[in-house]
């Protein structure tokens, strides 16, 4: 079910209007889910502040796993050109917001993305949406990591590709351990940046750095 409908143009008070889409089918599912599960919490799915909640549910966790009806390659490939600039592209601080699988609470923090091109470059928003469109599934921050380097790799064909997260996970910090200052980094490298050591500390070294 990868067909998005239902489209609904909402307006704030500030003029500024969105349009948000979802899968009537799925949508009806998962509120239909939602009330047992708060029926079996022991709330009462019929008082005043509940009532819209299933729905409201809903159309949240399709927002948050929007990422499975992107395609990352072909977001790469819509602003793909030709240059011949052979050093290190770096888009750093790129916020991202996730679910992680395993108790489908979030995890966020910020993806640091590398790579040297070999012929290829693309327009660096993308990079940024590369990051969005993995994200917004059910993830572990491990493989989230792995995808964008892959999926960098795999489409630019670049020298190397370099990825860091650093994320917080409420699975951590609201139940669990509790540990409420804990941050999670994960790293993943191909070619040079795994290859030369000089190379991966340079972008170790400018990831860190504040240089704006």
């Amino acid at each position: 079910m990868d067909i998005i409908n239902n489209g609904l143009e909402l307006e704030d008070d500030f003029g500024y209007s969105r349009i948000d889409r979802f899968n009537d089918e799925r949508t009806e599912i998962i509120e239909k889910h939602y009330k047992v599960i708060i029926d079996a919490l022991g709330e009462n799915i019929d008082r005043e502040g509940l009532k819209k909640t299933p729905l409201r549910v809903a159309k949240a966790l399709q927002f948050l796993t929007q990422g499975y009806s992107s395609k990352p390659a072909e977001i790469l490939r819509s602003a793909m050109f030709k240059e011949d600039y052979s050093q290190m592209v770096i888009v750093k601080d790129i916020e991202l917001f996730s679910m992680c699988e395993h108790h489908m609470l979030p995890f966020f923090g910020k993806a640091h993305v590398a790579y040297i091109p070999d012929g290829y470059i693309t327009g660096l928003s993308k990079i940024a949406r590369v990051v969005e469109a993995f994200a917004r599934r059910l993830q572990v921050q491990e493989r989230l990591t792995n995808e964008i380097r892959d999926c960098i790799q795999d489409t630019l064909n670049p020298v190397g590709v370099a990825v860091v997260i650093e994320a917080q996970h409420m699975c951590m910090q609201m139940r669990g351990v509790q540990k409420q200052s804990s941050v999670t980094t994960t790293s993943a490298f191909t070619g040079a940046f795994l290859k030369n050591a000089s190379t991966r500390e340079e972008f170790i070294h400018l990831i860190g750095s504040k240089l704006h």
